[in-house]
């Protein structure tokens, strides 16, 4: 999984957020720790959801959760998936349009509304560490969309480096853990 890979999907989007973290863990464990990460495992983000999506279970993962109304999953392979929701997401109404998958991501154009993408992976540094990433992107459908969503953004920013680590952060150190069990002791 690449940037590029993402480029494909939302070219020029607006805002673009990332977290990563590398931890000293197989990749597949890694991996697996990011999918099992659930909302209510999370101090703010999880609130968060709960509260733009109220009908959603505390418990649920954070991969469910994304492949779920009123996301959708557009591609996904070993150690990688992406999502993706349209809509107007700085209006206090949930009125998200259902997606039937990716040709209707892609296709999206409602004049004041954004494309949103979800994307996370594993990836492999040149020590032989691994590092998860996780990276939302935002793009406009048109200009009339760009004002409420840079209005968002200004309330929000300063915040989103603590909230979106949360779950990067939680995953590596379940990988780390798991990992310390699971080895030979001597």
């Amino acid at each position: 999984m690449r940037t590029a890979d993402l480029d494909e999907w939302l070219p020029k989007p607006a805002i673009r957020s990332r977290h990563r973290r590398t931890g000293d863990a197989d990749p597949d464990a890694i991996w697996e720790a990011a999918m099992g990460v659930r909302l209510n495992e999370t101090r703010t983000v999880g609130r968060l959801v709960q509260w733009r999506l109220p009908e959603t279970p505390e418990d649920l993962t954070f991969r469910d959760l994304l492949a779920r109304d009123p996301f959708t999953v557009l591609a996904e392979g070993d150690r990688w998936s992406l999502s993706g929701m349209c809509g107007q997401i700085w209006t206090l109404r949930r009125d998200y349009p259902h997606l039937d998958g990716p040709d209707d991501f892609r296709a999206w154009d409602k004049a004041g509304t954004v494309r949103v993408l979800f994307a996370h992976w594993v990836e492999e540094e040149a020590d032989g560490r691994h590092t998860l990433i996780s990276e939302s992107r935002i793009e406009p459908v048109n200009r009339r969309a760009r004002i409420p969503l840079r209005a968002l953004w200004t309330a929000i920013s300063r915040f989103e480096r603590l909230i979106g680590a949360e779950p990067v952060a939680l995953a590596i150190r379940r990988a780390e853990e798991a990992s310390k069990a699971a080895a030979p002791t001597r």
